[in-house]
């Protein structure tokens, strides 16, 4: 029996923003190809992005999901941010109302993505009555109604989308807030600003720079992503703006990276970490590669079975930071690669052709107008 280890989708736009449905269907172990949902959305510079959901045809297609598989899948949420918060319903089971894809004529299908809400304040920080720009989104999964957003005025906001309504508004940085993260199991940010706020990690000014005045600042390369590793939340990774390394900190130890991964030739774009216990981390860049870091070979693991409080043992404090320049594989695109995510733990299936897929993890990546998912 054939193993399909690579699917592919192809967009009429090039895509940027991806993810994959965390929500299992009713009845998925006897369906599992209801389990092969993305979410994708467009980048173009304009108000024209689009928004898509697709899902797998066949042994070597993802299509825009407009079949009828699993007529009883429940309706899902998804959220994207750009001006505002908007959170989307996805309806499963819809009579042929509109296309998956927003903003295009209806094509047939019983599926449906409309618009439930956008959440949009205004700032402390700013005079006007509409937001700045958000730049990035958390879901928090322990608790779903708190969706925490980042935006280029220094702020951070906390949502209620069950309401619609700011919980509270954080004004954590001095400068722009690129990326947010719920810390995995707790709800915990990284702030600077406030009475119990700690600084995990700054930016390093450039050699040879002169030292900050009242009216000037250290001219450093702000940090554009975060990401906790989610079986072991003591870890988290972020990455320069154009740089080519990424650093791995240990919230234990704060101050410097204790580990940075040295492999890229240009800009890097994205990060995830696998949620299987083994320490898998995914890197993409600009150099049309995709690379797999396996860490467990660089830290302890702990002696104790997997549970909610048990994490693996960082590297000492004083111990020299440690550069990892071969990662464990690779995957070549043609086109830069502008995104990548991480699919929970899907049942393998047999399909009517006789192709098969085993059960585990996929890794989509977004390249151009090409949509990816490669079985790990």
């Amino acid at each position: 029996m054939t193993q399909t280890t690579l699917l592919q989708y192809e967009a009429p736009w090039p895509v940027h923003a991806i993810d994959w449905c965390k929500s299992t269907a009713p009845g998925h172990q006897s369906r599992p190809r209801s389990a092969f949902r993305l979410g994708i959305a467009s980048f173009t510079e304009d108000y024209r992005n689009r928004i898509a959901i697709v899902g797998l045809q066949d042994e070597r297609v993802l299509v825009e999901d407009d079949y009828t598989d699993y007529p009883d899948f429940v309706t899902l949420l998804l959220a994207t941010t750009g001006d505002a918060l908007r959170v989307w319903e996805y309806i499963g089971d819809a009579p042929p109302a509109s296309s998956a894809y927003v903003g295009r004529q209806p094509s047939g299908g019983g599926h449906r993505l409309t618009l439930k809400t956008a959440l949009s304040g205004q700032s402390k920080v700013q005079s006007q009555n509409t937001g700045a720009p958000l730049t990035s989104f958390s879901w928090n999964e322990k608790a779903p109604s708190l969706v925490v957003t980042s935006s280029i005025d220094t702020t951070c906001t906390v949502w209620n989308i069950d309401t619609a309504t700011p919980i509270t508004q954080l004004i954590a940085h001095d400068r722009e807030v690129y990326d947010v993260a719920w810390l995995p199991g707790l709800r915990a940010f990284d702030l600077r600003s406030l009475e119990h706020s700690t600084i995990l990690y700054e930016t390093p000014a450039p050699k040879g720079a002169a030292p900050p005045t009242q009216s000037s600042r250290l001219p450093t390369s702000p940090l554009l992503r975060i990401a906790f590793n989610p079986a072991d939340s003591n870890y988290m990774t972020t990455f320069h703006m154009d740089g080519t390394d990424v650093q791995i900190l240990d919230m234990r130890s704060p101050g410097q990276p204790v580990i940075e991964l040295r492999g890229h030739r240009s800009q890097v774009n994205a990060m995830g970490w696998s949620t299987t216990e083994r320490p898998l981390l995914a890197t993409a860049s600009d150099d049309c590669q995709v690379l797999l870091w396996d860490l467990a070979g660089h830290t302890q693991t702990a002696t104790s079975p997997r549970t909610a409080n048990s994490r693996l043992n960082s590297p000492r404090p004083d111990v020299k930071k440690r550069i990892i320049t071969d990662p464990i594989m690779a995957y070549s695109a043609s086109n830069e690669v502008t995104n990548l995510a991480w699919s929970p733990q899907i049942p393998g299936m047999t399909m009517n052709t006789g192709h098969s897929t085993g059960p585990g993890e996929w890794l989509a990546i977004a390249s151009g107008k090409s949509i990816k998912a490669l079985k790990v």
